[in-house]
Parts: C-alpha cells; structure tokens; sequence
C-alpha cells in the first residue's frame, strides 16, 4: 500500500484527505492550523455573478458550487455547516437590470443558480430585516458555508476512517524519503516549504478578519445571506450568530492578532445598508482571524510538481467555493488516474518556477 503524505489540513487537504481510497493508500495528514484561512472563515457560496474576467476561473468557481451537493451527501454536512440558504445581491438601482441579465446568461450553464429575482426594498427587508429598504437581486441557489464547523466535521470523519492526523509543522525535505507521493495544500506557507528544494512560487500572504456577532434574533438560521456593494457581506447563522467580512490586509503578513481598525472598516461600509447599524455593532462579538494564499493573477493552481509531488494553492478569497472541489479532483486523480485541469486554471510554471532557471 502507498504511503501519502498531506501537508496542511485546510479546505483543500481535509477535503482531499477524506476523499482518497483507503484501500489504495495510507495517508498522513500534517497540520499546524495556526492562522489558517478555513478554520477562520465563513462565507457565501454564490459565485454566478462575478465580473471577473479571468473565465477559468469562473468555470472553477461555478463547477466548485455545482459540487457542493455531492460534498453535502458524501460528508453528511448538516445545517450548522452548510446552508443553502439563498443569496440577495445589494446593488445601486440602477445596475440590477444588467445584473439580472448576466444572471439569466450564468444560468443556461449553471442551472444551480436558481430562480432569479428582482425585489423591492420592501421585499428585501422581510428576506432579511436586518438590512434597510433597498432594491436587491435575489438568488435561490445561493447557500453559506462555515468554514471552521466544515474542518471539525471532516476532521472527525478523517479520525473514524483511520487516516493519521499528526499536528506539527514540518519542513519539506526530511520528509520526502518517507512518502511514495506528498500533496502540498499549506495555503501561503507552500512558499516557504518548496524554498529549500529551489522553487520560487508567486504567493503572498493576505489577512482576513471577519467579525461574529452574538445575537438574540432566533430566525437567523432562515435569512437569505447578504452580497452588500463594498467589501463588507453579512452572513447570518444559526442561533442568533450573525458575521460581517471579511477584511483584505496585503501589509499586515502574518501577524494574527486582531484589530480595531478591521471592526471599524467592516462596520463602516456595512452600516449605510443596515436598518439600524448600532442594533448589531452594540453586540457581543469575537473576531476570527486567518492568513489567505493569494497569487498575483488572484487565481488558484493546483497540479503534480513532479513525480513526488502535488500542489495546490492561491485560493484567496473564493476559498470556500473553490478549495472543496480542487481537493476532489486531486484525490480522483490519486484514486483513479484521471484528470481534465487545463480548463480551470493557467499552466503550473505560472506559478512555480525553479529559481535556478529563472532569469
């Protein structure tokens, strides 16, 4: 039996580690989860009506939220996990329209979407009363995922399967004579880890912080989440638990501890679309704080390095839609030899470069 080796127990290497055949492998799994993305994370799984261009990575977008239904099944995520709970898009009135139109387009290839609507202020204030009365685009197939509940479950999961969980950091060379094959999904620390095998790879560190909120309201759970114009998205969940994120700190590296000059920035862009703002920042909260991998085209890479070794990285901040799917289709090329990846992503020398060779 083979002996595989995942470093990092984020989105992608839980969700890799729970998918390969147990039959075929022995797999260890090596996490130090200090600042990591996933189990900092919560977030919106509604990517239909992006304007990025870069239309490879739409198509992993769009094929990572169509995936969530077999995720959901396979795992057996409850509602404290992920929610299909519908998404309302909160934009100046006068760009709904063309909004809408895009969401028709979207939906010929990604049915999933689901019904598209256009409501009135009033209407968007009984989907979501925290929210003042304004114009917004509803869209049904939208859902929320926690990100730290998500890690948890799989975790036990991975446990029950017998896989190894070896909490540790651990650097790459004294462990490449022990594994026939070693995935690398450490988010902004495969940088560091490919450094001493004479790879430069185009990652960067990004700080997100994202604030939850404890409240009384007990019909959390049914709200719609909430794409607000600027950098702000409120996310309810069960039992009162309402977020507001994330930030995206280029300068801060890795430095974890939270700041509040980060619940001043959330607050401020989301208050102008609240009813009544104080109401929720007058709350009791706790910040969750992680370390996002980002690229300079901001797209993830994902793909086998060499004969040891795959890698996987660059999610930023479309993570939770992306790095459940990205895990699947490398545990499916383990498990079964076959892969189709050219469609979601730029060749892997756009990111990873021998040093010696380059120029």
């Amino acid at each position: 039996m083979k002996k595989i080796a995942i470093i990092g127990g984020g989105i992608i290497g839980m969700t890799l580690a729970n998918y390969l055949d147990t039959n075929k492998y022995n797999v260890t799994l090596f996490d130090e989860p200090t600042g990591q993305a996933t189990s900092a994370s919560a977030g919106i799984i509604s990517p239909w009506l992006s304007k990025r261009r870069n239309q490879k990575w739409y198509q992993l977008a769009k094929d990572g939220a169509a995936f969530f239904p077999k995720l959901i099944q396979d795992f057996q995520l409850d509602d404290t996990i992920y929610q299909k709970s519908g998404t309302l898009i909160i934009r100046p009135a006068e760009k709904l329209d063309d909004l809408i139109d895009l969401a028709e387009q979207r939906k010929l290839s990604a049915p999933e979407l689901g019904q598209i609507e256009k409501l009135s202020g009033e209407q968007t204030q009984l989907e979501l009363p925290l929210l003042k009365a304004l114009p917004s685009i509803k869209i049904s197939g939208g859902g929320r995922l926690d990100g730290k509940a998500y890690l948890a479950h799989l975790k036990n999961l991975a446990e029950k399967k017998g896989l190894t969980l070896i909490k540790k950091r651990v650097s790459l060379p004294e462990q490449l004579e022990e594994f026939d094959q070693i995935i690398l999904t450490a988010g902004p620390h495969l940088k560091n880890l490919l450094a001493p095998l004479g790879y430069k790879v185009d990652l960067r560190p990004q700080k997100g912080q994202l604030l939850v909120f404890d409240t009384s309201i007990k019909m959390s759970s049914n709200y719609p989440v909430a794409m607000l114009d600027g950098e702000a998205d409120l996310i309810p969940f069960m039992n009162g638990k309402i977020l507001l994120g994330a930030t995206h700190e280029n300068d801060a590296a890795w430095n974890l501890e939270p700041t509040r000059e980060a619940f001043t920035q959330l607050t401020q862009s989301a208050e102008k679309f609240l009813a009544d703002p104080q109401r929720l920042f007058n709350q009791p909260y706790h910040v969750r704080v992680g370390s996002r991998a980002y690229t300079s085209d901001f797209a993830p890479f994902f793909g086998q390095l060499n004969e040891q070794l795959l890698v996987a990285s660059g999610l930023g901040s479309s993570g939770l839609t992306t790095g459940p799917y990205i895990g699947y289709l490398l545990a499916h090329y383990l498990n079964t030899g076959q892969k189709n990846w050219a469609i979601y992503q730029n060749e892997l020398a756009t990111y990873i470069k021998e040093a010696a060779l380059d120029s």
